[in-house]
């Protein structure tokens, strides 16, 4: 099992430009049949709030990402914008298998209020895993990052594999680091964190997309300043074995007496 993980600079509120460049990235890489290709956060827009741009004609990102996965014979993520029922966007993650069906969708639970997200996107409700090769992925977009209970929950289901895509800026590139590598420690579980290069009108971009194994070790590193499709093994199995070999996910306490501390 693989993984790509494609950093780019993603061309501003510029869809078919950005389809277009992925495309000729991963042409350089060519994924292997069942491969886990990973695209950022708002992969072909940007992260711009602007919804009468970014979520307009959500259908074609969804193709884009549908056709994708069946060209490449690879199961592809990524997130985009749409709008809610309520008039609001939804920064929301699709997952698609290598026949092009969708396997997932998940409502980013965190909008960055830091980013102002927040008044222009309402938050998810829900947690959602899908099947890589027999393996639980549990997908999270950017700013959930900061959050560990929600990555407690994806344990609660079973995930092996956590994935984070995102376009974190240049300022808190440490906190991006740190966290990836703590959420993989504290999980015992793969982590794939993807980040985008370059930079928007607003914000500036340090790339940095690891792959951390379930014990915490960094398989695979992304550069600060250049576009690359990452490519690490993933080996499923290496989850089970130090899980069973050290089993301090057994040993967590759940309960009410955490919030009522």
């Amino acid at each position: 099992m693989r993984a790509l993980l494609v950093q780019y600079d993603i061309a501003w509120e510029d869809k078919p430009r950005n389809h277009k460049h992925i495309r000729a990235l991963l042409d350089s890489v060519p994924p292997l049949e069942n491969d886990f290709i990973l695209l950022p956060e708002m992969f072909d827009t940007g992260f711009s709030l602007n919804l009468d741009i970014t979520a307009h004609d959500a259908e074609q990102s969804e193709s884009f990402l549908r056709d994708l996965a069946r060209e490449r014979r690879s199961l592809v993520g990524a997130s985009i914008s749409v709008v809610g029922p309520d008039g609001l966007g939804r920064n929301r993650f699709l997952a698609f298998d290598p026949a092009g069906e969708p396997i997932a969708q998940y409502d980013k639970i965190h909008p960055f209020s830091f980013g102002r997200e927040s008044e222009r996107f309402a938050g998810g409700d829900s947690i959602t895993t899908f099947d890589w090769a027999g393996t639980c992925v549990f997908p999270t977009i950017c700013y959930d990052l900061r959050f560990p209970e929600l990555f407690r929950a994806g344990i609660g289901r079973n995930a092996e594999v956590l994935t984070i895509v995102a376009n974190w800026p240049n300022a808190r590139q440490e906190h991006w680091r740190a966290l990836c590598i703590a959420r993989a420690i504290e999980n015992q579980a793969w982590v794939l964190a993807l980040n985008r290069v370059g930079s928007d009108p607003h914000l500036g971009y340090a790339g940095g997309s690891i792959v951390v194994d379930p014990r915490g070790t960094v398989i695979g590193e992304g550069s600060s300043d250049r576009e690359e499709v990452l490519v690490v093994p993933v080996d499923p199995k290496a989850v089970r074995r130090w899980r069973e070999k050290f089993p301090a996910l057994a040993d967590r306490k759940d309960g009410e007496f955490w919030r009522q501390a």
